[in-house]
């Protein structure tokens, strides 16, 4: 049945279901970058040993670094070739078997890792981050598609953002397992490098049972029963009939398009901005050094006076930092909006990297500057969770029809593991070049980020594609609209002139 009247429900379904596809999906993102920092001196010692073994060559210690950069480094690498295959799974299988689909990549990963040890072979860790990436690049990119494209209308925001809260969640999984005490220690790392299977094997033991999303079975597969169905086990209720008819409304304005390719946006004026807006949200994500800040907090936590046997339990904290944000990030983004929280984290990112630097400049003159630093680290991490960390990921699925919503994730995805990878390679020059102001650069395009939210995007929270693509229209045809209205002002001058003769 069809209801007439606006009807908010919650159901349990649409919640089990954003946990199983989130546990199999985005954790394993956060998840996969934490679990690397415990083993770092154990694969170093295993990369050695197995080169001594091998060739009875003692590798020199950028060797090992070099070899260990590359086995942290292809992850990202991986996940930029899963962001391209994305798309085109998420069309092809739809957005529940494509990511039921992803965990091919992981087991096959997780098998390599836990066997590397016994047969003697970094590679095998290597090609293990590389499948592992993959399958983070496919979820960062269809999860969010698929919880934007399930959600009603009013809590789209929230569950989109849950993508975001189950990446941060698993960063704090990941450093809680690394732990000496639990699989961080010399004797069980490859376990640790293989724990993430298990995520996956509770996905695909649970997502089956969840309905496909109702829009793409409307849109793309044509299967009006089947949307209905999906919409109502969704929402724990009779299906609406606004909602209902916004969807058949799509399918009206995409009827006969085929799903585009990314290079085909770049040529469309329809959609530029929505495509720059992504393309540049999504690089700030990345080359606003939120990830790098991690790797940096070892060392001022370290001047701070903290042992180094605490260390790995106050990192913990860092992680913690920003799941909390991105909790409370998800109860603010339908009342505040997308805008708000967007420019709000990057300002108050750029804040904290002003004082970061000075306080850096500063350590050794004053006693008490190294513990404004580690502040610091969680006061930035915390605006990043509040903001750009969550509502990065929701932008895609609001912007663009569901024609061109595979292929503007898949360049989403590519800028975002492409500055990841950059970042990662970049980050230790800048703190060996720059030192204490290394996080200058990251300040900056907070920044300028902030401006371009500011000036160019706006508000999506609770409104139709159609209303959202109309405010887009305006920035897309900006010239043409003066020009006709030039037009129109000049024919009226001529009418008026001739009635006056």
């Amino acid at each position: 049945m069809l209801q007439a009247g606006p009807q908010k429900s919650s159901s349990l379904t649409l919640v089990l279901m954003v946990a199983s596809a989130a546990i199999g999906g985005t954790l394993q993102y956060g998840y996969n970058l934490a679990i690397m920092n415990a083993p770092t001196a154990f694969i170093q010692t295993f990369i050695n040993e197995t080169v001594v073994d091998r060739w009875a060559l003692q590798l020199q210690d950028y060797q090992v670094t070099l070899i260990w950069t590359i086995i942290v480094s292809i992850f990202s690498l991986g996940g930029f070739a899963g962001a391209l295959i994305a798309g085109p799974m998420s069309i092809r299988f739809g957005r529940k078997k494509c990511m039921l689909l992803n965990n091919i990549f992981l087991l096959s990963g997780a098998l390599l890792a836990l066997t590397s040890r016994a047969a003697g072979s970094f590679e095998m860790i290597i090609l293990s981050r590389v499948l592992i990436g993959i399958n983070a690049g496919i979820s960062m990119n269809v999860q969010p598609m698929y919880f934007g494209e399930s959600a009603p209308k009013h809590l789209r925001g929230a569950v989109s953002l849950s993508s975001a809260v189950f990446t941060a969640f698993g960063v704090v999984l990941g450093q809680v397992v690394g732990l000496r005490e639990v699989l961080g220690s010399e004797s069980c790392w490859q376990y640790l490098l293989a724990s993430n299977a298990i995520p996956g094997f509770i996905q695909l033991l649970t997502l089956p049972w969840f309905p496909e999303s109702p829009r793409y079975l409307l849109i793309d597969r044509g299967d009006k029963e089947a949307c209905i169905n999906a919409l109502r086990r969704l929402r724990g209720c009779d299906v609406q009939s606004s909602e209902l008819a916004e969807i058949l409304q799509e399918q009206a304005e995409t009827k006969g398009m085929r799903p585009s390719r990314p290079w085909e946006l770049f040529s469309d004026r329809a959609v530029r901005w929505q495509l720059i807006s992504v393309m540049v949200i999504s690089s700030a994500m990345q080359l606003c050094g939120n990830d790098s800040i991690y790797f940096y907090a070892s060392y001022v936590f370290k001047e701070a006076g903290i042992s180094d046997d605490q260390i790995q339990y106050v990192t913990v904290g860092t992680g913690t930092c920003e799941f909390t944000a991105c909790i409370l990030c998800n109860l603010l983004i339908e009342r505040k909006g997308r805008k708000f929280l967007l420019m709000g984290g990057f300002v108050l990112m750029t804040l904290w990297a002003i004082v970061f630097t000075i306080a850096l400049s500063f350590e050794h003159l004053i006693s008490w500057m190294p513990y404004l630093s580690m502040a610091c680290i969680f006061t930035y991490i915390l605006s990043f969770g509040m903001g750009p960390a969550g509502v990065t990921g929701v932008l895609p699925t609001e912007v663009f029809n569901q024609t061109a919503r595979p292929a503007a994730y898949m360049i989403a995805g590519s800028m975002m593991w492409i500055n990841l990878f950059i970042v990662g390679m970049v980050f230790p020059f800048l703190v060996s070049e720059m030192r204490q102001y290394c996080f200058v650069p990251f300040g900056a395009v907070c920044l300028l980020s902030a401006l371009y939210v500011g000036l160019f995007l706006p508000e999506t929270k609770g409104k139709s594609l159609s209303a959202i693509t109309t405010e887009f229209h305006k920035l897309n045809f900006k010239n043409q609209e003066r020009k006709c209205d030039g037009q129109s002002q000049y024919l009226a001058g001529q009418v008026c002139a001739s009635t006056t003769l």
